[in-house]
């Protein structure tokens, strides 16, 4: 089961949980003795539930915001890394030259492939492993091919960090990939808004008659809200997504000649 199946069943879950949850608490309200007192200060819990969901809902809405941003800003950074380290390679001589270049461009391609296939796990580890035996094999041809350059400061100087910061943003970036808050936050922020559900709906039924367009409104609103933080969370996998930045790199990668 992908994610596009499971985004839309745990919204739907959502939604439909948050109903039921409001219907619940309408039929306990309704259960009870009209001129009973005993709901006589359930403002201030209610209030205090409330408040609590609206933080849950703030600091999960704008953590993922942030990292969202992040990702998109590794994306940059990877681009500009490499083709700096792409023009540094002019400064090995010939032979060695278009030798490292070829494996650049192979890295290159490998990283694209990883991050197109990244809803098939399996696809994904093997460009990992790929991708990395070619580090290896990039850095050897680069020391190599500096060692024959005479003198050696320049290409040892420019080319070889230059080359490293190539490697470190893919770690960087692989690390970005597995920064997510862990998921009993997710579970914690779903339970309080069922809670808050519940508490609604009993407030709810004083009234003779539902307001579908509260009852629906709620939980629609509240459904959309908790899947649009976890869509930000993962977004290679929902709806949104920063594919449009891999046009950086795919640049970068067609200006390699």
């Amino acid at each position: 089961m992908t994610y596009w199946t499971i985004g839309p069943i745990f919204a739907a879950g959502s939604f439909f949980g948050i109903l039921l949850m409001l219907d619940l608490g309408r039929r306990l309200r309704r259960r009870r003795a009209a001129g009973d007192g005993g709901a006589a200060g359930m403002g201030a819990v209610e209030g205090a539930v409330f408040a609590l969901m609206g933080l849950l809902v703030a600091f999960t809405f704008s953590g993922a915001a942030a990292r969202f941003d992040g990702r998109r800003q590794l994306i940059v950074e990877e681009a500009n890394d490499l083709g700096t380290a792409y023009l540094r390679l002019d400064l090995l001589p010939p032979g060695p030259r278009a030798a490292v270049q070829e494996t650049f461009r192979r890295y290159v391609d490998t990283r694209l492939e990883a991050y197109r296939a990244i809803q098939d796990l399996g696809v994904v580890r093997a460009k990992v492993a790929e991708y990395q035996a070619l580090q290896n094999e990039m850095w050897s041809q680069a020391v190599a091919g500096c060692q024959q350059q005479s003198p050696q400061t320049a290409c040892a100087v420019l080319l070889l960090p230059a080359l490293n910061a190539v490697f470190d943003i893919a770690s960087t970036r692989a690390a970005a990939v597995r920064l997510h808050p862990p998921m009993v936050i997710y579970g914690m922020l779903s339970v309080v808004a069922l809670a808050c559900a519940l508490l609604a709906g009993f407030s709810m039924g004083t009234a003779a008659r539902r307001s579908w367009l509260h009852v629906v409104g709620f939980a629609a609103i509240l459904a959309l809200t908790i899947w649009v933080t976890v869509d930000l969370e993962y977004p290679r996998l929902g709806l949104i997504r920063v594919d449009d930045f891999d046009q950086l790199l795919i640049d970068v990668r067609a200006g390699m000649r």
